[in-house]
């Protein structure tokens, strides 16, 4: 991981720039590296410690939540001290610090050791929250915008193989050391290796060059002409959007771990294939999902990505096949890694420089509020719905309550795209495309993904073939490696491959 495979261009014409812009990408493949081996299992190592379902939910979205308030301490910070580079390596460096007493109270005090992990893992997520504002406003002036999805298709593309490789390897520790009857010392293991990962991200981080003279610095009393500016921007419609698909999604997503290792006793090991096989459908597709989002715009993924949202939660009902769920998943990460890019590229075009921070810092709090209600309507639900459910005198049984939270999660979500998709508009002047072309780009690299795209596709078919064939020939024009994920040093952990 230390070398970067070589480009067949430079990356900016500026050497200087070009270099720090390497950086930036091995910095982005530890982080995710970390994000494989720690974080992905945050989940897990509370089960093991035999959290409840309100607790599962509390670990999941508290910690994000309390965290996104540092983003305005971090611009607080940037007008103080007039630098950003030294916020963003200080928050990386108090990420790595957070996993060790994350991973140790289970010794020091197993008495309260939950409510101490929710606590050190508030640590970990205000670590990469108070450099986000920072990161993104450093990237922002590094990154020419029409080498944006670009730059980052390479570097989001190396960072999902990163994240791809810890999270198969910290599977198979965890399941070995399980084996030997050492499960915590599993965890042991690879949280430590999850610091050192981070402590080599904040390396790369130092080494690249911050362009004098700017800072993302909340401007004085910002909070007086907060609503007028977010108004005025045209961000605040998407913010409303995405707090609320926030909200509908974690009413399920923090409860997948427990289902699988708590109702389907899965072994760590298969707990590991299933969350990978979203990961790897990412990396495959993320390439595709930038050049789409480059030349077409995010309107188009936003509305196709949420036609298919909405049914993920219930496929999980259907069946409880190993490997059915394993295409589930699949089918899941390539959906998620199209709304996410997609998400991530409206916030960057509806927020002008000069004020991104505020705006910037304003969304995610209300977007990581959103995921927070979420998780805590979901907990309720998983904590009080029965197992059975009586309908004119035939009785159905669940495996688990948790089927009726992914069940109201798909509700959820059907309607906050019913209500918001239609005000949303595209920012950029984009070439057009219709949803079919799209489905049939993308798809192309997943056979298996296309067949159910195509079939949820099939509602919009008023589209014209020809568009297919068109978009087919000017694909290979077009140009290569192309994505962006804006949110490396970003807040909470929305890219939980188990939506």
């Amino acid at each position: 991981m230390a070398s970067l495979p070589e480009t067949t261009e430079r990356l900016d014409p500026d050497p200087r720039i070009d270099r720090t812009l390497r950086h930036s990408i091995r910095d982005g493949v530890y982080f995710s590296a970390m994000m494989g081996t720690a974080e992905n299992y945050f989940s897990a190592f509370a089960v093991f410690l035999k959290a409840s379902t309100a607790q599962i939910g509390i670990l999941a979205s508290l910690p994000p939540l309390l965290a996104s308030f540092m983003q305005v301490i971090s611009a607080w910070l940037g007008r103080r001290l007039g630098k950003r580079k030294e916020i963003i390596v200080g928050g990386a460096l108090l990420q790595a610090a957070s996993l060790i007493p994350l991973m140790l109270v289970p010794v020091w005090y197993p008495d309260t050791a939950l409510p101490l992990v929710i606590v050190f893992a508030v640590v970990y997520f205000i670590g990469p929250n108070l450099g986000s504002p920072q990161w993104g406003s450093m990237m922002g002036e590094l990154v020419r915008e029409n080498r944006r999805g670009r730059f980052f298709a390479l570097r989001t593309r190396l960072s999902s193989l990163a994240n791809f490789a810890a999270l198969g390897g910290a599977g198979l520790l965890l399941h070995l050391f399980a084996d030997a009857q050492m499960t915590y010392w599993g965890f042991v293991t690879i949280f430590s290796l999850a610091s050192a990962l981070r402590l080599a991200s904040a390396w790369h981080l130092w080494q690249m060059y911050d362009p004098p003279g700017h800072v993302a610095a909340i401007e004085t009393a910002w909070y007086h002409g907060l609503w007028t500016m977010w108004k005025a921007s045209g961000l605040l419609p998407f913010t409303m959007f995405f707090a609320c698909m926030q909200m509908s999604v974690a009413i399920a997503s923090p409860y997948f771990a427990l289902y699988m290792l708590r109702d389907l006793e899965f072994s760590y090991l298969a707990f590991m294939f299933n969350t990978a096989a979203s990961v790897c459908i990412q990396f495959l597709t993320l390439n595709r999902w930038g050049r789409v989002s480059d030349l077409f715009g995010n309107r188009l993924i936003l509305a196709t990505t949420g036609l298919i949202i909405p049914i993920m939660p219930a496929l999980w009902l259907l069946s409880t096949n190993y490997y059915y769920l394993l295409v589930v998943q699949a089918v899941s990460g390539l959906v998620w890694a199209g709304f996410t890019l997609s998400a991530g590229n409206t916030v960057y075009d509806l927020t002008p420089s000069e004020r991104r921070v505020t705006l910037m810092a304003a969304h995610n709090v209300v977007a990581a509020t959103g995921t927070f209600t979420g998780a805590l309507i979901g907990a309720w639900l998983g904590t009080y719905l029965p197992r059975e459910i009586t309908v004119s005198g035939e009785t159905f049984n669940w495996l688990t309550p948790l089927y009726g939270v992914f069940l109201i999660s798909g509700l959820a979500r059907i309607l906050t795209v019913a209500f918001f998709m239609r005000r949303l508009r595209e920012v950029r002047r984009v070439r057009p495309m219709s949803s079919t072309g799209l489905i049939f780009r993308i798809t192309r690299v997943a056979p298996l993904s296309g067949l159910i795209f195509e079939v949820v596709g099939a509602a919009g078919r008023g589209d014209n073939t020809r568009d297919n064939q068109n978009d087919s020939k000017n694909d290979h024009k077009s140009d290569h490696k192309s994505d962006h994920k804006m949110d490396s040093e970003s807040s909470g952990n929305d890219d939980s491959p188990v939506r």
